[in-house]
């Protein structure tokens, strides 16, 4: 997977289908020479455009006269005659700036080595190989190591830095980049990234790449629900299937910056990693410093090409949950049906209510804790509000096992409130900063994970609910971000790092949880997908998509992150109508449909339902078993954007196209409709299949080439879903 041309200095690094090349030149720079689709081993030493340009300096590289501006560069620095944003930026004792990085050596290992303190992918010792570059600046005292996987099954490059202070003084760092990518590209190339808003996340937002810098980042001390840790360099044109897609994801849950510049001589230059707004590090002599991962991919064949190699990382080579390849429980979640107005009999007929319905596992969410009674109280004391539960959660838990159902439960446990008596003792546990009154978001304060001890404690609280009661499946929320940003564990030059420590501090607190409790179910949330990265699936093997659950506004939200995360990571669940966030009432077949792809449940009163409806739940969790396999292996296929249209389509094949299911959606009721064409992909042409729903015997190729028409709808938010099956 990994080449090394002694005598002319390449490194090729070769995926399936891609394959990416450096070269080291005599006087020790390391340039980038090209990314993309797979060559035949060429020589590409012709392949260059070094030329000497005006108004910058000269440099000579390889027998050529040329510029560090318009050089690619694997790494670059600054103050060395490249104007273009930097990937590593220093502070030496006497203030300088400037470093030279040169090529020292290399090493090629078997496998993936692993990075410590942070999510990564994994891979054993045949599915992988790492080059690991070794530049140096003997001026500056520092030595970087770039790391660059290949696995043997996906067209994904992981990469990450490794700074190392090599002299006898202190270094800061000021900026630190996972990866850097420099290209040549012909043509006006696009910028993708996914925004949003609280209820309103992951939409899909594609602009020209202008000339400068585009900027996708997050300074909230989480990623958050504005801008997702992914972007992608599109060529003009590019749709689902067709066009060329460079694309890079963080696997890091804090502050990222993802930039994409375009210089003067329409290179660009792709960085991923920790936002240099809100960091800086102090590196002490022999100590080093490591990048959060970043993944690094390349498609010729469109967006589907880039989403299904995402996919594919994610569900093979992304954390250790045994939950990756079973079965997901099926949840009935009562928070919308009694937020915070709930005891054991409330519970004891919602859980009867549910009996004989085919759900795994009854969540009891926010409240049942402390004293809490509303969202001003109590975050931080994990023990049960006895006045409001005095049987405790045995007794709820008791009740559930007799109505054929598990029990899950709510945590919150990056937060604390001021009405607490954890706040009471630990005043200081907050961030804040000292004779300055911290900034309170929905009643509450972060607890300052950069601090060892705080982890412990909430460590100690969690752990002792969960050994002590029988809890198959847990909710882990976090909802505000960051504000008063620093600690007073932390001395004023290292005030930079308390964002990344936090974030190191609550990777160390989940991975002991989720390794001393791997029969529980841990399910991501920040109020909704404010926090939907590959970092957290690394230790939650999913994420409730959006608190926003709103059948025809989840079109958008699950759509557009389906672009990096795969069906098997977003949860998605049938609520009440009207809907709690919008107030539109959809048909129950609908708010059926939209989630069936997904992790699937319910967040309603079952109680409050019609007969028809009630009756209807069996039936949609009978359908739900049986697409499970399609959610949790199924290949994903976009068949019909729902940005700035009326309808919405997406459908799961099987991986040996035998089975597929397909769901499409009407927005809005359209006069005389004249009837929409829906067209299925991931078939087998020569294989004849049944449209179930309409016993319909055809081809793959008709299902594919002609499709399914679909006429007569009648109303608003009508949905129609479709099992293809192999005949």
């Amino acid at each position: 997977m990994i080449d090394f041309c002694k005598e002319k200095g390449f490194f090729n690094i070769q995926t399936p289908n891609t394959c990416y090349i450096i070269r080291i030149f005599p006087d020790g720079t390391a340039a980038h020479v090209y990314y993309g689709a797979r060559l035949n081993g060429d020589d590409m030493s012709y392949y260059h455009l070094f030329r000497e340009r005006a108004f910058s300096p000269m440099c000579k590289i390889g027998g050529h006269i040329s510029s560090p501006d318009c050089i690619l560069q694997e790494y670059p620095t600054a103050c060395r005659g490249d104007y273009r944003t930097p990937a590593l930026e220093i502070e030496g004792r006497d203030g300088r700036r400037d470093c030279e990085l040169k090529y020292s050596n290399y090493r090629i290992v078997k496998g993936k080595p692993e990075i410590p303190q942070l999510p990564q992918l994994g891979a054993d010792f045949n599915e992988a190989e790492t080059l690991e570059l070794v530049l140096e600046d003997s001026t500056a005292e520092i030595k970087v190591i770039l790391s660059f996987t290949a696995f043997s099954d996906m067209d994904i490059i992981a990469r990450h830095t490794e700074i190392i202070n090599t002299g006898n003084n202190e270094i800061k760092l000021k900026n630190a980049a996972s990866m850097n990518l420099d290209l040549w590209l012909c043509g006006d190339y696009e910028f993708i990234d996914l925004y949003g808003a609280w209820a309103r996340e992951h939409a899909a937002e594609r602009v020209p790449l202008h000339h400068g810098v585009t900027v996708c980042e997050s300074r909230r001390g989480s990623t958050g629900h504005q801008q997702n840790p992914f972007a992608a360099l599109v060529s003009p044109g590019t749709d689902e299937n067709s066009g060329e897609v460079y694309a890079a994801a963080l696997v890091y849950s804090a502050d990222f910056r993802i930039t994409a510049e375009r210089d003067q001589f329409d290179g660009v230059r792709l960085q991923a990693g920790i936002n240099p707004a809100t960091f800086t590090w102090l590196l002490e002599p022999g100590k080093s410093f490591v990048t959060p991962e970043a993944l690094l991919t390349f498609s010729n064949s469109g967006l589907s090409g880039m989403s299904h190699t995402f996919h594919t990382a994610v569900r093979r080579h992304l954390g250790r949950s045994a939950y990756l390849k079973a079965k997901r429980q099926i949840v009935i979640n009562c928070w919308e049906a009694m937020y915070y107005d709930f005891n054991a009999e409330k519970i004891r007929k919602f859980a009867e209510k549910c009996r004989g319905l085919g759900i795994d596992t009854f969540v009891l969410d926010d409240g049942w804790f402390g004293k809490r009674d509303d969202d001003r109280s109590s975050l931080g004391d994990w023990f049960v509000n006895k006045e409001k539960l005095p049987g405790g959660l045995e007794e709820l838990i008791d009740i559930c096992k007799k109505a054929g159902m598990k029990f899950g439960l709510w945590f919150e446990p990056e937060m604390i409130s001021e009405d607490s008596d954890l706040f009471r003792e630990h005043p200081d546990w907050c961030i804040h900063t000292v004779g300055r009154k911290p900034l309170k978001s929905r009643y509450q304060y972060v607890l300052d994970y950069s601090r060892p001890e705080i982890a412990d404690a909430i460590y100690t609280r969690i752990s002792k609910i969960l050994k002590e009661n029988d809890i198959s499946y847990v909710k882990w929320d976090m909802n505000r971000n960051i504000t008063d940003n620093g600690s007073d564990y932390l001395a004023p030059d290292r005030q930079g790092e308390h964002t990344h420590r936090y974030i190191l501090g609550v990777y160390s607190l989940m991975k002991r949880l989720t390794d001393e409790f791997p029969n529980v179910l841990f399910e991501g949330c920040s109020g909704g997908g404010g926090r939907f990265d590959l970092g957290m699936l690394y230790y939650m093997p999913q994420i409730w998509t959006s608190d926003n659950t709103d059948a025809v506004a989840r079109l958008e939200i699950q759509y557009g992150n389906s672009l990096v995360f795969p069906l098997s990571s977003m949860s998605a669940h049938i609520s009440a109508c009207p809907n709690h966030q919008t107030g539109r009432t959809t048909p129950f077949k609908t708010r059926s449909d939209v989630a069936q792809l997904c992790n699937f449940g319910y967040e309603l009163d079952p109680a409050k339902l019609n007969d028809e409806e009630f009756e209807e739940i069996a039936e949609q969790i009978k359908l739900h078993r049986r697409l499970e396999p399609l959610v949790e292996k199924g290949t994903l296929y976009r068949l019909i954007s729902p940005f700035g249209g009326n309808t919405f389509a997406w459908e799961a094949a099987s991986p040996d196209k035998s089975f597929a299911c397909a769901v499409f959606v009407r927005k809005l009721a359209v006069p005389n409709d004249p009837g929409y064409i829906l067209k299925l992909k991931g078939l087998e042409p020569d294989k004849k299949y049944t449209v179930e729903q309409l016993g319909l015997n055809l081809s793959g190729a008709a299902l594919m080439n002609a499709g399914i028409p679909i006429v007569e709808l009648g109303g608003d938010s009508i949905s129609m879903l479709f099992t293809v099956k192999e005949i």
